[in-house]
């Protein structure tokens, strides 16, 4: 009995041992300074519209909890604000495509060319 109750100490002293070291090296807070929120290392070009091959030649910068938060959310804006530039593109130029379509389509709908003809015949 008296072995075990030194085995099951001798353990629970090599346990704490282990996570004081642990805890020691790792650390309990971010170890690098924030990243500057005004500049990231992630680029996305400036003089042109942004492609799908841009998005996947994008590097994060991993640290050792992951990657920088401060970075994705950057990226994140910059995505959406592509996003939203593009649907407001899209509409645009869906509203002018119907308003073309609806000046050149008659409002008559028998005045097609064949009356337009006989009228030339008269």
């Amino acid at each position: 009995m008296l072995s075990f109750v030194l085995f099951v100490v001798a353990v629970l002293l090599v346990g704490g041992a282990l996570f004081l070291v642990a805890s020691l090296l790792l650390g309990r807070g971010e170890t690098q300074l924030p990243a500057d929120p005004d500049r990231s290392p992630v680029e996305l070009p400036d003089d042109r519209r942004v492609v799908a091959d841009d998005v996947r030649g994008l590097r994060i910068a991993v640290t050792a909890r992951g990657y920088r938060m401060v970075e994705v959310d950057w990226l994140l804006d910059q995505l959406a604000q592509t996003l939203d530039e593009r649907d407001a593109e899209i509409a645009a130029l869906r509203g002018e495509l119907a308003a073309r379509s609806r000046l050149e389509t008659p409002t008559d709908p028998g005045a097609g060319p064949a009356d337009r003809e006989g009228t030339r015949d008269a």
